[in-house]
Formats: structure tokens, C-alpha cells, sequence
């Protein structure tokens, strides 16, 4: 039997949350297991904001729709459709989108997102 060198993600993983962010993991640690990079669909609902965290992983973000707030090592930025960056693992950053409309995003994570690596602050 061959190993197929592909695979299409049609069922990705629903992350539960509480704070009305819809997080669609494609690839990553809860769908098919791998350590190495996270792919996730999302969408934060309008006055949408995470605690600060300092993540051990590269985070890769590319806006979708909308608008959605980075505040890094204490500066503000706000990046818009089309846009992306790179923020690098071990910086102290914060999400929100603090906008009138949901702002939908892709999330890349390398090594893949996990709760033991993003060293969330308490709120």
C-alpha cells in the first residue's frame, strides 16, 4: 500500500473558548499531532483581547478581513487586510481587536501552539 504525500484537512479542530474567538486548527498539535507548526483559521469578534504572552514559538499572522491590534515589547500596531507579520518567539506581545467588525485571520505557529508554550499572563 503507497502513503499518499498529501493531505487535505476538511474536519480541522474547533478550539473551545469562551471569549467568542472562533479558532479552526487546520494543522497542528490537536489535529494530527505535529510538534513542528500549527496552521489556524480564526476569527475575533469585536472587542476581542488576549492577555500578554511571551511565546516559545515564531507566530505568523496574515489579516484576512478586518483589523486587528498587536501591542509588541510596548508598541501598538494595527495591520489590515492583506497584511502580515512575523512576530519571533520569546517577545512579549498582546491581541485584541478593539474595531467595530471581526477581524478573520490565519495563525502559523513554528514549533506548533500549545498552552505549555505561550506563557499567557495572568489577566
Amino acid at each position: 500500500m503507497t502513503m499518499k504525500k498529501f493531505q487535505i484537512q476538511d474536519s480541522p479542530f474547533i478550539v473551545p473558548t469562551k471569549d467568542g474567538k472562533l479558532i479552526e486548527e487546520h494543522f497542528g498539535l490537536a489535529t494530527d499531532g505535529n510538534k513542528d507548526i500549527s496552521i489556524a483559521h480564526m476569527i475575533a469578534p469585536p472587542g476581542w483581547s488576549e492577555p500578554f504572552q511571551t511565546p516559545e514559538f515564531d507566530e505568523y499572522t496574515y489579516i484576512i478581513k478586518g483589523q486587528k491590534q498587536f501591542i509588541i515589547e510596548g508598541e501598538s500596531i494595527v495591520l489590515e487586510e492583506g497584511q502580515s507579520i512575523r512576530i519571533q518567539k520569546h517577545t512579549r506581545v498582546q491581541y485584541s481587536n478593539p474595531f467595530t467588525e471581526p477581524c478573520e485571520y490565519l495563525a502559523i505557529c513554528t514549533p506548533a501552539f500549545s498552552m505549555e508554550l505561550v506563557n499567557r499572563e495572568d489577566s
